[in-house]
């Protein structure tokens, strides 16, 4: 066991001092590996990061949460077909709200974008939505300051508003907003309570909204709109089993006829789960092709060296061979020469990796991180690469005759 070690590092020692007096046609030869290896990890460490944003971003959906809309999330058929449904109005929800028997909270909600005044700050195009009191369950507000709407509030449609974290930073400065009139479009409305910080939910911020009874989005900015509506669901278990109810439900609603099909949706956290991992599949099968096209020519590339490598050392191996070198110790030096060649690009473009994912952490607002995972595979597959395309040239030197490679110059 001992002399094996000792043979495998006296040929460490002659593939490094041979890459050494060849420093530049060693790094024109790891090209091709640092590329391949290079594109998968750092692919890998992109996605990685984009799955941690988007599962604390999608989270806030809700697994056991169901949302029906007048549009699909994804619209894969005529946008014109969903566009020609009917409204989803108040009257579908309050048959939900009496008939549903599996759901745990029904809540409608709607939604439109006003200017907003306090005094002389405003703010152009802010997202108003008209809420219930089953808003502060199944969403999970909290009140960082005041407090949240009163069921006589929503009951009698009154001017109250609960403004975000956001709104009250821009709009009061530093001025306490609790029991302030601010005017939304032509109206007033009096602050009763500050969301805490939410964040943003797929790009949109949660922080820059004004919630109010959702009465009074149909007194006082028109009743003619569509509406959407939020169900919670006991349990993530329970979520096909309530959504069939709700379907029911809702084509009995709007007296839908046996072969006519849904004019309505009903969408969930799934739907956009499953569109988001046939992305990063694509970007994964992608990833891999070029960086096994990269490793390829990367590895041609070094079996080209190698067979030059072994051209130009003809007489080094004459020489060992005359001193008993045996064939398997030729192979064996030729073969973890590409290995190391190999490993030495597979490191530095893990190198390289953790420097890219450290720029896009830093300098934009995606987060990036390498798995581990992808650090081994790179590492073995630059090491895969090296020990396949070793083997011929490794091959080709342990045949050569000494006597012809003493004879060489």
């Amino acid at each position: 066991m001992i002399s094996i070690l000792i043979s495998f590092w006296e040929n460490v020692l002659i593939a490094l001092r041979a890459l050494a007096q060849n420093k530049l046609r060693a790094v024109l030869t790891t090209l091709g590996i640092i590329i391949g290896v290079l594109t998968v990890v750092s692919v890998a460490s992109i996605i990685a990061g984009l799955n941690e944003g988007f599962s604390s971003q999608i989270s806030a959906l809700g697994s056991n949460t169901l949302f029906v809309h007048k549009y699909p999330w994804i619209i894969k058929d005529d946008f014109f077909k969903y566009r020609n449904r009917p409204d989803i109005t108040m009257k579908d929800a309050e048959y939900l709200i009496k008939h549903s028997k599996l759901a745990e909270s029904i809540a409608p909600a709607v939604g439109t974008s006003r200017d907003i005044k306090f005094r002389n700050n405003s703010l152009a195009d802010i997202g108003v939505a008209g809420v219930t009191m089953e808003h502060e369950l199944i969403e999970g507000y909290t009140i960082a300051d005041g407090r949240y709407f009163s069921q006589t509030e929503i009951d009698h449609d009154k001017s109250s508003c609960v403004i975000g974290w956001e709104i009250k930073e821009k709009l009061f400065k530093e001025q306490h907003p609790i029991g302030e009139r601010i005017k939304i479009g032509d109206v007033s409305y009096t602050v009763i309570g500050v969301m805490d910080k939410r964040g943003s939910l797929l790009g949109h911020n949660l922080d820059s909204e004004v919630y109010v009874p959702i009465g009074t989005i149909f007194k006082n900015f028109g009743a003619h709109r569509s509406i959407r509506i939020l169900i919670r669901v006991p349990s993530a278990e329970m979520i096909n089993e309530v959504k069939d109810e709700i379907r029911f439900l809702l084509r009995v609603s709007r007296k839908l006829k046996p072969q006519e099909e849904d004019n309505f949706s009903i969408n969930q956290q799934e739907m956009l789960t499953d569109m988001y991992k046939q992305l990063t599949g694509g970007l994964y099968t992608a990833a891999f092709g070029i960086g096994t096209l990269s490793l390829l020519v990367g590895g041609i590339g070094i079996m080209n060296i190698m067979l030059v490598s072994v051209a130009e050392r003809r007489k080094e191996i004459g020489i060992r061979k005359a001193l008993g070198a045996k064939r398997r110790a030729i192979t064996s030096q030729f073969i973890i020469e590409s290995i190391i060649i190999c490993s030495i690009g597979g490191i530095i473009a893990i190198f390289f990796s953790f420097l890219i994912s450290l720029v896009i952490d830093k300098v934009t607002p995606f987060p990036s991180s390498v798995p581990i995972w992808s650090v081994f595979m790179g590492l073995g597959f630059s090491t895969c690469v090296g020990l396949f395309f070793g083997i011929y040239p490794a091959r080709q030197a342990a045949k050569l005759d000494p006597i012809e490679c003493l004879r060489y110059e």
